[in-house]
């Protein structure tokens, strides 16, 4: 018996033995055959002069980002947002403390920080009041009292996955908030969560096209029939990409995105970089006036500034047709915009940012007494507590963010939104991918992370002595400037 067992360890011990060199040979094998591939190939220069080991550059540019994220950039370093920023996402999606201890590890000092004025007396737990909704649309026939004014940015489905999609619709409704479609159109995991909607009428005008790729008032009828959709944002630019459309890559176009969007499978969908309609003042405030009128909701549009001299002329055309005339609102997105896909040089070196386009909208609209009439609403980075409650100080009454609300379903920002490859499931097709993000689960993180955001402003809303944070200023607010002194933002951008 002994023996026996003896035998058959030595056998097998022989397999592995064979097993391994077969494995080695192999590997002589395809070493030399990628060698030879490598020397005699023509296009990269380090694999010819160094063949085989030239291989090992591409894997360490692969895993560079990983590395880098994890192990070697500080908690303030990383872009575009950084290990801080992200770890009080996660932990405010998950409802779980997030308090810090000793000190902060923020640069002070660093020009655009923002500083908050805290005054002597901060307003009482009893004394606060909750956030009133707002209403946007006064001339409409249906017009919508936005409880929040924190809500999720524009992101199709199709820069998005199915699962999603269907988490945000879902937390939407458990906060309390809206949805914008982004620019893909409208598909059924939207309405799945019973949320309020906004409809985003892109450059393409997917879901309400026609087959010349115009404006399709009967389409456009149909969506405004559906109660949950509440508004029509008119994309006219955004901060990643201004004048530049949208980009989907074809191996995202899915039969069922295709026909949603009401183009072929498998191509990719380039939005125009402009609204063939709109080449004018006068022909944004017809086209606004067009859909308002077909809708019988309200009507705005969304931009990135970059030019602001035609804003005077803007609000003059406003104010000769009538206040009905004005867009119902204002999306201002800044140069600080992300997306799924952009040219380098557009999402790194176009449009103003934030901080400077924000006051100057602002100050332009109650220059010309627009102010009240037209809501704003801000967009671009918008993550964290301190840049929400700074755009508020500068004159939004509304805040969007989309990256935000990646983050709060499990981002790693791996940035592979354009490659299919998301490992988080957000912003891939993939379904073994997917199978990860269970719309259920991530839909409650994405309710806490709007509550805790919301409270966050609050919070410093309180700090400041008001009872709420539209109450808050630019006097309750500063920010930092090249030499590393703070100047309050009604001074920086005095408000006309």
């Amino acid at each position: 018996m002994n023996d026996t067992i003896t035998n058959l360890a030595i056998d097998f011990i022989a397999l592995i033995g064979l097993v391994l060199l077969v494995l080695v040979l192999l590997g002589l094998v395809s070493a030399l055959v990628m060698y030879q591939i490598d020397k005699r190939q023509t296009v990269h220069t380090i694999r010819r002069n160094y063949p085989l080991l030239g291989r090992f550059r591409y894997l360490f540019e692969s895993l560079g980002e990983f590395f880098r994220q994890y192990f070697f950039a500080m908690d303030r370093e990383e872009m575009p947002f950084n290990r801080a920023q992200r770890s009080w996402i996660y932990r405010a999606a998950k409802n779980i403390d997030n308090t810090v201890a000793f000190g902060s590890t923020r640069d002070l000092r660093r020009p655009g920080t923002y500083y908050f004025l805290n005054c002597p007396f901060p307003t009482l737990s009893e004394d606060a009041a909750p956030t009133q909704s707002m209403r946007i649309g006064p001339y409409c026939r249906e017009p919508y009292d936005a409880p929040s004014f924190l809500n999720i940015s524009g992101m199709s489905f199709g820069a998005l996955s199915k699962p999603a999609v269907q988490a945000l619709s879902r937390g939407a409704k458990l906060a309390g908030c809206w949805m914008n479609t982004g620019e893909g159109a409208l598909s059924p995991y939207h309405l799945e969560g019973g949320c309020d909607i906004v409809f985003q009428i892109g450059t393409a005008k997917y879901g309400v096209r026609d087959e010349q790729g115009k404006l399709d008032d009967q389409k456009l009828a149909r969506i405004a029939a559906i109660p949950e959709v509440r508004m029509f944002e008119i994309k006219l630019s955004q901060g990643a990409k201004p004048g530049k459309g949208g980009i989907l890559p074809g191996d995202k176009v899915t039969p069922e995105i295709a026909e949603i969007r009401g183009i072929p499978a498998g191509q990719p969908s380039i939005s125009p970089n402009r609204h063939s309609e709109i080449a004018s003042i006068d022909d944004l405030l017809d086209f606004i006036a067009h859909v308002r009128l077909v809708t019988g909701k309200p009507v705005g549009f969304k931009l990135v500034l970059g030019t602001t001299d035609w804003l005077d002329g803007f609000c003059e055309a406003i104010n000769t047709r009538g206040s009905e005339a004005a867009p119902d609102f204002i999306t201002l997105d800044s140069s600080d915009g992300g997306t799924g896909a952009a040219p380098l040089p557009l999402i790194d070196s176009v449009g103003l940012p934030l901080r400077e386009s924000l006051p100057l909208l602002v100050n332009k609209l109650r220059q010309h007494g627009l102010r009240n009439r037209i809501r704003v609403i801000s967009s671009g980075k918008l993550i964290n507590p301190t840049d929400v409650a700074a755009a508020i100080c500068m004159g939004a009454d509304f805040v969007v963010t989309a990256r935000g609300f990646m983050f709060a379903l499990g981002c790693v920002q791996a940035l592979q939104c354009n490659k299919n490859t998301c490992p988080t499931g957000i912003t891939t097709h993939d379904p073994k991918l997917q199978q990860g993000l269970i719309p259920e689960v991530k839909a409650q993180r994405v309710a806490h992370f709007h509550h805790n955001l919301v409270h966050e402003v609050e919070m410093i809303a309180h700090s400041c002595g008001v009872a709420e944070p539209r109450q808050l200023r630019r006097e309750h607010a500063a920010i930092v400037v090249d030499g590393g002194s703070s100047v309050p933002l009604n001074i920086l951008y005095p408000e006309s």
